[in-house]
């Protein structure tokens, strides 16, 4: 199995089908493998606050799945001790946005990412940072 197979069966197969709330907000994985992650997703009205614009649990949520399969492809159970984000430009209905998750450092212990979340016109609407403790538990591959 390489490595894009085994990210796939870890992010979509183990996680994202048990993931009630990636699935509510409409991800879609585009592209997966180790230590790499490409999520598109649609803004809903339903994501929208009192100034119109899509809250911002929205695109960190985005960011934080896009983490989550980025980080856990290797096959070791990861999960997040810091996370941030910075909101560039506002995001409304009707946008799609897609999250790149790009691994900046990697240790045995530790792993840094840099996620970019772009809208439909290339715009970076947001951008996160996010460090996983990795554990020593493997994942069913």
């Amino acid at each position: 199995m390489n490595t894009k197979q085994k990210a796939y069966k870890i992010a979509k197969e183990q996680m994202y089908d048990n993931d009630a709330f990636s699935q509510w907000l409409g991800i879609e994985i585009i592209e997966l493998d180790a230590g790499k992650a490409v999520l598109q997703m649609t803004v809903r009205k339903e994501m929208t606050n009192g100034f119109d614009i899509a809250h911002g649990g929205i695109t960190y949520s985005l960011a934080d799945s896009a983490l989550a399969f980025a980080a856990n492809a290797y096959g070791r159970k990861s999960v997040s001790v810091e996370t941030s984000i910075s909101h560039t430009i506002p995001v409304k209905t009707g946008d799609q946005i897609t999250a790149t998750a790009i691994e900046d450092s990697l240790s045995n212990k530790i792993g840094i990412y840099r996620i970019v979340i772009k809208n439909q016109e290339n715009k970076t609407v947001a951008l996160f940072k996010g460090t996983v403790y990795r554990t020593s538990q493997e994942w069913d591959n």
